[in-house]
This record gives C-alpha cells, structure tokens and sequence, in this order.
C-alpha cells in the first residue's frame, strides 16, 4: 500500500469555498467545514485544502456520487487524468478504444467537434484546477510562516500545470489568477488570437515556474508533493514545445533545465523499466526515477481513474486478461483500449530486436525475443482492425501498467479492484530524452547519443541497442519517445511538435477516418474551445476551423 496519501486527506472533510463581504466574519457552523475564513486556522485545513488541489486532476470529486465537481452523466469517466489520457493517446496511433460511447470515435478518428463530451469535461476540470489555486493562493497570501509559503507555491504550481495542459490542448482558454475574487463574471482570454494568447499563457506559465522555484522543497522532500525537481521538469517540457506554442524554439533553456535535474544527484533510472509502472513505483516506495506523480491508493482513492483505468480498459477475457497480467481480479477486463499496428513499427524493430527475421508474432505473441524490454504488448485475434469501431479483440494489445508490483506479486493489502499505481507525470528518464532533442536541435548529436543510450542501456540490459551521433536524427528521437513513454499521455503533444500528428506523412489505421489512415487538417493540432462554453460565455473566441 502506499505510505504517503498526503494528497487525499481532503478527502476527510467537506471542503466549501466560499466569497465574503467585508463586514462579515463567516465561519462554519460545521467544525469539520472548511471555509476560504478559517483556511489558516489550523495548519490541517491548509494540508487537506491543497489536498484538494492535487485530487481535483485524478479523482471525479470528494463526495459519494459520481461526477460530483462537475455536472457529468459518469465522474469516473470524465475526470481529468482519464480524459487527458483519452485525447493524448487514442486520437494518435498509440490507442484506439472499441467503446461506442459518445465521444470515442470521433477521438478515434480524429473527426472531433466542439461538442465532444471529452474535450468539454478535461476543459472544465483543468478550469476548475485553476480556481480552486486561485482561492488557495489568494487565501494563503501575506503570510510569512515557511510552510503556507511553501504550500502556496505548490499549488502555484498546481496551477501552472493546468494552465499548461490548457494551453497544449486548446490554446486559449479563459484566463484567471487569484487577483479575480470568487463571484459571478465572465472570464477573458488573454487576447481574442489563438497565437497571441499561446504566446502570452506560455510567458505567464514559465514566469510562474521561475518564481516559486526557490520556495518549493528540495527533490523528493516529500514525494508525491509538488518540488524543484516537478519545478524544473514542467519549465524543460514548456521549453521543449516553446516552438509550437510561441513560434521560438527555446532549446537552450530545455537543455537548461534538464540539466538541473540530470544533475541535482536526487534522481536515477530504476534498476527495471517495469517497476514505473507496477504498484510500487513511487519514489517513497524506492522508486528513484519518479519525479512527480498521481498519487494512486487502492483504499484512498477508489474510482475507475488513472491507471485503474489504463489497467481495467486495456484487458480482456481471453488475450490479456487482467487476473493474469495486472493483478485485479474484481470488475475486470473492459476490452476497449489497444494500439494500432502502425506502433509496433515504432516500438519493435525488427532488424534491431530479433536480427533480420521478421517478427514471429504466432510463435512469440508477447515478443518474449525482443531485446528491447520495453515492450509489453500482444498481437491479439488480428494485427489488423477491421472497422474503426471493432471489437477490442483486434488490434495490439498493451499491458504495460500493472497493480502488481514489480517482482510481480499483489501488493499485501491491496484493493482487488482499485490500483495502487501512481500515475507518472515526470519520470527521470525524460529529462534525458528532452535533453537529447535539445543537444541534437543545437548541433550536438554526440551529446544526444550519449543521452539517449543512458536510457537504451537500461532497456537493452547492455549496450547492444545503442546509438550513434550519426543516426540521430528527428525520426530516431520520436521514435525514442514512443518507446519509453507510450500509455503515458504524451504521444499526441511530440506528434505534434515532429509535424506528424495531422499531415500525411504518417498515417495510421483509421486516422481520418479512412482504414488505411490519410492526412487530417492542421487546425486539428489544437481542439477546439467546447461549444458551450462559447455560447455561454460572450468573451470567449473559438478557435480557427471549429
């Protein structure tokens, strides 16, 4: 089980924002009510407010009913990590969902509209982040005491994430800050052009970062709490994409800030590829290569979110069953997500991996033989998809997430239906794959090699699967990224930032709509503002091609 649930104890008390006027004084009536007037009463109501902070990105809401922090037909379905997931994996060749809920297709497809239920959720969930920041930060200012400094600039943090994510998604959200009481209004944009506005949230978000660095704790003071080391790694990762967001690469600051954290001596890769994805990969549970993560707890944080999720929809009943590969054995086996076979292109090479023979995918469906250990796939029934809307029993099966822990025994104690692995937001190994793309971007493929063969090392197990300076090139490093990072929400944003999310250059099944995949427009590279929101809201512009 996981010994620090720091982030879930607002789950204890009734949490009520509130505004107020001037000549009232309003406390609760409740002494288990916490209200914007007696936050900093007691040092444990600040704890469990910023708990609240941390829990509005993975969990549908504090209370009993599902979808309870936002008007939802499922919370489960709809919360922000499971969302995200949705629209960074299944709208890319790393996933397609069999489901034929509203909403999934058009993801699947690449055929979306402002009415996706999807897109309408994660925007209002990262909305609703900001606010419940802006009231803690606002509540929180003026103080002096080390720890609510500290708990401040964590929740500054919190905020600059969602803002990030915001910004990666739809470009120009409604913009906020603590400066903005609660009340009734209608908030603006920073500016009514998509790309003015990127340029401005991408200032406002870095210079965020830079401000609260000296005041957050050092790497791995208190895992899963936000530190230095999530500080410097969210600034690498703006950087990383400052092209697509600004128009200006910004390699020199990504290389900047990986290099804070490749050389805070705070951090290493875990022995085992496996074990970031296993019920004991935080960082308190020995885990050295988690950085920042979702905190998940079998008994604290009982939902069909996170990896539970990821666990539960990628099994089925007869290829990966759940009871077989990820330990869970109540409700199991969803059969809805798998990746399309366009990806094993990325993930198994053939000549590398199995030394010119094809891949005997019917005498070694689990790529058993693939020196690259990485892999954690099947073919299923069929490599192919027969329709975009087919049963989760074609495709490629992933289960590279598991409720087990890493020696693959369940974890004592565990919850039989909820997982109890952290989702990973910044892994170490990431800082090297951000710091290669940097160096080859600033004309040092020989530094780029050097950081990407720290990482093949670990999934080769020697150094048979390095690389050179003269085979980096951008092809080699998305195809890294895939490797190392697939299932973890971040296929869509480095399609992008290669320029092969929409164009034809690389097509997948049933990309576009059309089985063998064709090019898509570009103005698909961000969704589109919800149509409600736009129809609500009269300051709010939506974005060019919707």
């Amino acid at each position: 089980m996981k010994r620090n649930i720091f982030i879930f104890g607002i789950l204890l008390s009734v949490l009520a924002y509130t505004s107020c006027v001037k000549d009232l004084d309003v406390k609760p009536t409740d002494p288990n009510t916490i209200l914007s007037g007696n936050l900093l009463d007691d040092p444990a109501y600040l704890q469990q407010n910023l708990g609240k902070i941390y829990a509005s990105f993975i969990i549908s809401g504090q209370g009993g009913t599902p979808g309870d922090d936002i008007t939802a037909p499922d919370g489960n379905f709809f919360t922000t990590t499971r969302a995200l997931w949705n629209v960074q994996e299944i709208t890319t060749d790393e996933g397609i969902c069999a489901w034929g809920d509203a909403g999934i297709a058009d993801l699947n497809t690449q055929t979306w509209s402002p009415s996706n239920p999807f897109l309408t959720a994660l925007y209002q969930r990262l909305g609703l982040s900001v606010t419940y920041a802006n009231e803690f930060i606002r509540v929180t200012a003026g103080s002096t005491d080390p720890k609510v400094l500290r708990y401040a600039a964590e929740a500054r943090f919190l905020r600059a994430l969602a803002y990030y994510w915001h910004m990666d998604l739809f470009g120009n959200p409604p913009f906020t800050t603590e400066a903005d009481n609660v009340g009734k209004f209608y908030p603006k944009q920073l500016d009514p052009q998509v790309a003015v506005a990127r340029v401005k949230l991408f200032n406002y978000i870095t210079s965020e970062l830079k401000a609260i660095e000296g005041t957050l704790g050092e790497p791995g003071f208190s895992y899963p709490q936000a530190d230095k080391g999530a500080c410097w790694m969210l600034l690498a990762r703006l950087y990383l994409n400052a092209e697509v967001y600004t128009g200006t690469a910004k390699w020199d600051s990504c290389k900047i800030y990986t290099d804070k954290v490749i050389n805070s001596g705070k951090y290493s890769l875990a022995p085992n590829y496996r074990q970031n994805f296993s019920a004991d990969n935080g960082y308190t549970d020995g885990n050295p290569e988690m950085i920042f993560a979702w905190s998940a707890d079998g008994a604290y944080t009982q939902g069909y979110v996170g990896t539970t999720f990821i666990i539960e929809s990628s099994s089925d009943a007869v290829y990966l069953r759940a009871e077989d590969f990820h330990g869970l054995t109540s409700n199991t086996n969803w059969n809805g997500n798998r990746a399309r076979k366009e990806f094993l292109n990325v993930l198994v090479d053939t000549l590398a991996t199995y030394g010119n023979v094809s891949v005997p995918w019917a005498t070694d469906p689990f790529f058993a033989q693939c020196k690259d250990k990485r892999v954690f796939c099947r073919v299923k029934k069929s490599q192919d998809i027969p329709s975009a809307s087919a049963s989760g029993d074609y495709g490629i099966g992933v289960y590279k997430f598991t409720a087990k822990n890493t020696n693959g025994v369940f974890p004592a104690g565990g919850n039989p239906a909820f997982a109890n692995t952290d989702f990973p937001i910044f892994r170490y190994s990431d800082a090297y794959l951000m710091r290669a793309e940097a160096q080859h971007n600033l004309g040092n493929n020989a530094a780029a090699a050097d950081d990407i063969n720290m990482v093949r090392v670990r999934a080769y197990g020697d150094a048979s699967g390095n690389v050179t300076a003269t085979q980096v090139t951008p092809k080699l490093l998305l195809d890294e990224r895939g490797k190392e990072f697939y299932y973890e929400a971040q296929r869509r944003t480095d399609l992008i930032r290669f320029g092969q999310f929409t164009n034809g250059t690389y097509k997948w099944t049933w990309k576009g709509g059309v089985k063998g995949g064709t090019s898509t427009d570009s103005h698909m590279n961000l969704f589109p503002i919800p149509g409600a929101e736009v129809s609500a809201n009269p300051n709010i512009k939506q974005n060019p091609g919707y």
